[in-house]
């Protein structure tokens, strides 16, 4: 299995580098491979979340995810989206946008590609860390199975029983933002921040409206199977179909958000376009990879506290865009971050599973203990 989901990422890669050595040489080699660990450490709790969804797909849509999916994610966002960020930002043309990122030393208002897309970072941080927060909001606040920090979770579910409780501590959050961390970007910030909110509430409530066909989807294809002459079987593959494309957007727009602090710190790295589409494409790929692995190995139900690390880990990320958009915060501080969550929650479940284990083996063993004599 391990081969068969992740081969195709080991070849991508191989072809990549060996592209990026006879293109760029020995420096373009090391940029792009640098890239790629910087994307896969920035975006390990991507991973983890994205398979809570994944999981509740059909295969159909699992390979959508791993073929659409990965053109999206490395052309569209990291690619296409840094182009048109620059261009609606700085409210430049398409042709000049794209003669700015070919050309390093070109400039328009007497800035180059990378001080634009750096100039509208207060914009891109603000989108990415309110639809972040509120991805961290939704977890920490609603209900859950396991309690991992069970003395803060415990609480704060109680809270989310109020409605729209994540929606107003994010709208406070982002007042405090602009107000506090801003500065002359207050505006920005605010109609950023309020169009990242905007964007999960469409997606997510979309994907929620058509959450009950996922859940009938096996009690439709049952009935389509009994009443198959009577066209059953299309209308379960349409229900299910509709919940899995809202799903599919909401992922996308989910690895958007990651890519954001990625795509622009890579120019702290190279400021050559394809070099930091080709990295991150290569990261991006391994990220899809570990995605449907975990799905497929069922590592989320082995490790019920995995989900957990992977939302405090994606918390933290959002506070760390809305913090940058007044503080510079190096990429390495972010990757750590998550690596210590995920690595935490993993090693709380595995001291969960040997506790159940342990007391499972001593159930077994008591009733041969209590027949002695």
């Amino acid at each position: 299995m391990f081969i068969r989901t992740f081969g195709w990422s080991f070849a991508t890669t191989i072809a990549g580098l060996v592209a990026a050595g006879l293109i760029w040489g020995a420096q373009g080699f090391g940029v792009v491979l640098i890239l790629a660990i910087l994307e896969i450490s920035l975006s390990f709790d991507n991973a983890v979340v994205n398979a809570t969804v994944l999981k509740r797909m059909n295969p159909f849509w699992q390979k959508i995810f791993l073929t659409v999916g990965v053109l999206i994610a490395v052309f569209g966002m990291r690619l296409v989206f840094p182009l048109a960020v620059v261009g609606l930002t700085a409210q430049l043309s398409p042709s000049t946008v794209l003669d700015l990122a070919l050309h390093a030393d070109h400039t328009a208002g007497g800035l180059t590609y990378a001080q634009h897309l750096e100039a509208a970072g207060p914009a891109i941080a603000a989108f990415g860390g309110v639809f972040l927060l509120m991805i961290f909001l939704d977890f920490l606040l609603g209900e859950k199975d396991y309690h991992w920090l069970r003395p803060l979770e415990r609480p704060l579910e109680r809270i989310g029983q109020l409605k729209a409780a994540t929606t107003v501590v994010a709208l406070l959050t982002l007042v405090l933002t602009a107000h506090f961390l801003a500065g002359d970007h207050a505006e920005t910030v605010l109609l950023a921040g309020v169009l990242g909110l905007a964007t999960y509430l469409t997606v997510n409530g979309l994907s929620s409206l058509f959450e009950s066909s996922l859940e009938g989807a096996e009690e439709a294809a049952e009935a389509a199977q009994q009443h198959a002459h009577q066209g059953g079987g299309a209308t379960a593959v349409q229900l299910a179909g509709k919940a899995a494309f809202f799903l599919f957007l909401y992922l996308e727009v989910l690895d958007a958000s990651f890519s954001f602090d990625g795509v622009v710190g890579a120019f702290a790295i190279t400021d050559n376009l394809f070099q930091i589409t080709l990295g991150l494409g290569i990261g991006a790929l391994y990220i899809r990879s570990l995605t449907v692995f975990l799905v497929r190995k069922g590592t989320l139900d082995d490790y019920v506290y995995l989900e957990h690390g992977a939302h405090y880990a994606i918390g933290a990320l959002a506070v760390i865009l809305l913090v940058s958009i007044e503080y510079k915060i190096p990429e390495l501080v972010t990757g750590l971050i998550g690596v210590t969550f995920i690595g935490a929650a993993l090693a709380s479940s595995v001291r969960r599973n040997r506790r159940e284990a342990e007391l499972e083996e001593a159930l077994d063993r008591e009733p041969v203990q209590l027949g002695r004599p």
